[in-house]
């Protein structure tokens, strides 16, 4: 199960500065504004198929480095790979510009200790905006409180240590095989389809969605989210069962890192992966004909 710590140990949340805040604009803003222009750009027909591609394939690998990297691999320890996969895992998630591992995993674990409360970063009960991207211009990440114990991982901290590089190689990559329009879409709106996507996660699938587990949370499955999200999106399946390295339960719940995950368990580079019982499942599963939360 995820990290639950008493409200007790929590240290007051002190606000960002004005630079904290600039800097954080900075990185919303300018992916965004390179998204519009992308948009001119595709209207009037200025985009390859190498764009495209480049866009695509940078997506994959940056949003997988979250899915299965920072969240499943590294924040609830679903499954165990060797050293060098999961510094490969974290590096790619670095490329998504969501902060380093550390930060990120902090913050999940903060979120799920007091999901949907006062205390939840991104808690939906300050609004749809504040859930989704509000909170990243409030929140001081915890982590003397939330991740001490990642920094006690060799392989966290020297990724950790080198977050920058990491950003920075996700945009010279593009830039290296098709110039500018690289730039723009491996980059720019890559980085924004991410941010965008990541945080529906947490605006999105606390909002709207189906409800199929006890939870004391309002998480909730949404089918587009999942798809987009490689299986994140099946958030009320993750906060019934937060420790599975598959969000998607059943076989029509697509989650791509799930399949990632299985791939690599059945070549040897993964091992000790956490599955749900079906029992299990079934005792915690909502039913729809006594109070209709499952709607």
């Amino acid at each position: 199960m995820a990290r639950v710590v008493p409200n007790t140990q929590v240290e007051p949340e002190l606000e960002k500065s004005m630079a904290e805040k600039l800097a954080v604009a900075f990185i919303v803003i300018v992916p965004f504004i390179g998204t519009i222009y992308a948009m001119v750009m595709l209207w009037n027909r200025w985009v390859t198929w190498l764009d495209v591609a480049l866009m695509i394939a940078l997506y994959l690998i940056s949003g997988l480095g979250i899915t299965v990297g920072f969240h499943r691999l590294l924040t609830h320890k679903s499954f165990e790979t060797k050293p060098w996969l999961k510094r490969l895992f974290l590096i790619a998630g670095c490329m998504a510009l969501e902060g380093n591992p550390i930060i990120w995993a902090s913050t999940h674990i903060q979120h799920h200790a007091h999901s949907d409360g006062e205390d939840d970063p991104h808690s939906p009960l300050e609004g749809l905006w504040h859930a989704h991207m509000g909170w990243i211009f409030a929140h001081r990440n915890n982590i003397a409180v939330y991740g001490t114990w990642l920094k006690k991982d060799r392989d966290v901290v020297w990724v950790a240590n080198r977050w920058l590089i990491w950003v920075a190689l996700g945009l010279i990559i593009p830039t290296v095989i098709a110039g500018w329009s690289g730039l723009l879409w491996g980059g720019l709106v890559r980085i924004f389809l991410t941010h965008h996507v990541t945080w529906s996660v947490n605006s999105i699938c606390h909002t709207f969605g189906r409800r199929d587990y006890q939870t004391r949370d309002a998480s909730r499955n949404n089918f587009i989210v999942g798809l987009l999200a490689f299986g994140e999106g099946w958030h009320n399946n993750h906060h019934a069962f937060p420790r599975s390295a598959f969000h998607g339960l059943r076989w029509w719940q697509i989650d791509l890192s799930a399949y990632l995950i299985r791939a690599l368990e059945r070549v040897g580079l993964a091992w000790n992966v956490v599955r749900v019982k079906e029992e299990d499942m079934h005792r915690r599963v909502i039913q729809a004909s006594a109070d209709g939360m499952g709607d």
